[in-house]
């Protein structure tokens, strides 16, 4: 294999070679150790710098590396597809700056404004979409929202045993709902149009991956689940109504986050995309609200490490 390496350590794959993917680990629906192979592509990347994090970008289709040769790392792909240009929240040399360069740690972390095919994801473990957009910003193109296409494609990637984390928000951040719904309906999940405003939430020890942590919540939608679902959808965190918001409001009765188990996938919703952000991960907060003491990075982390079929991740 010809690799590339970054000042931080992220290789881009020129020349991959054949490579196995690690056990996927613990699920609620089988205790059994799942196991995958795919068949690997090349590809041509190239590298963006931003303030020392070395991202990987693709300026076109494929991702190479189909799976992870010893001491190789899973490959997370934080896609941009479905944001506007000139879209400056949750950019990944912005606000996720930090939380992509923590993820370096566990993943090859990887950053693309190209579309989503089957051959592009071969080799990608998990999939970030954060505030799909709505509308088009400052004169620049409209955004591609989910189609039928887009659908299909992370559809069959979650079947296979892909991991998707999507991420939806609060009004006024240029969310687009209705067609990610189209995509969402197909894991057993929704965005709802109904909100609450900034909370702490602790999550019950008994919540598997996540239980006994303490979440930051910086406002954010809700989660509709359609329990007789064959993808098993179940809610995680479940809005606390004895809690008031620290700011505002709003205090919306429902799930705040939610996961399904598609076929051999593993799919995470959450209704905030403000969460991770590099202010939150240093305690400075949102629009002049602060919560310290939170564990929203160690969530983050073991989720990611879930969805990715990471046992060891997810603990």
């Amino acid at each position: 294999m010809i690799t590339t390496r970054t000042q931080t350590g992220l290789k881009v794959n020129t020349n991959p070679g054949n490579q196995h993917s690690p056990a996927r680990g613990w699920s609620w629906a089988t205790s059994v150790h799942r196991t995958r192979s795919l068949t690997d592509t090349a590809a041509r990347f190239a590298l963006m710098w931003a303030s020392g994090i070395g991202l990987v970008l693709s300026s076109s289709v494929a991702f190479a590396a189909a799976g992870q040769a010893a001491g190789e790392k899973p490959v997370f792909l934080y896609s941009r597809y479905f944001n506007a240009e000139g879209e400056t929240r949750y950019l990944p040399e912005g606000t996720y700056q930090q939380v992509l360069q923590r993820l370096q740690t566990q993943f090859e972390v990887r950053v693309s404004r190209a579309p989503l095919t089957g051959s592009n994801l071969a080799g990608v473990k998990v999939i970030l979409i954060a505030n799909p957009s709505d509308k088009a910003v400052d004169g620049n193109p409209a955004p591609h929202h989910f189609t039928a296409a887009d659908v299909k494609v992370l559809n069959d990637y979650v079947q296979n045993g892909g991991g998707l984390i999507i991420m939806g928000n609060q009004e006024n951040h240029n969310l687009e709902v209705d067609d990610t719904n189209k995509l969402l309906a197909g894991f057993g999940l929704g965005f709802a149009n109904l909100y609450t405003d900034v909370k702490r939430l602790a999550v019950p020890r008994s919540t598997p991956v996540i239980g006994g942590l303490s979440w930051a919540f910086y406002t954010g939608n809700l989660l509709v689940l359609n329990t007789s679902h064959p993808a098993l959808p179940r809610a995680l965190v479940m809005n606390d109504l004895s809690q008031k918001p620290l700011n505002g409001t709003r205090d919306q009765a429902g799930a705040l986050l939610a996961v399904a188990e598609p076929g051999r996938g593993r799919v995470v919703a959450v209704t905030d995309a403000g969460w991770i952000t590099n202010d939150v991960l240093a305690d400075k907060g949102i629009g002049g609200v602060v919560i310290t003491n939170h564990d929203n990075w160690e969530i983050f982390r073991r989720l990611t490490g879930w969805a990715a079929g990471l046992e060891e991740q997810s603990r």
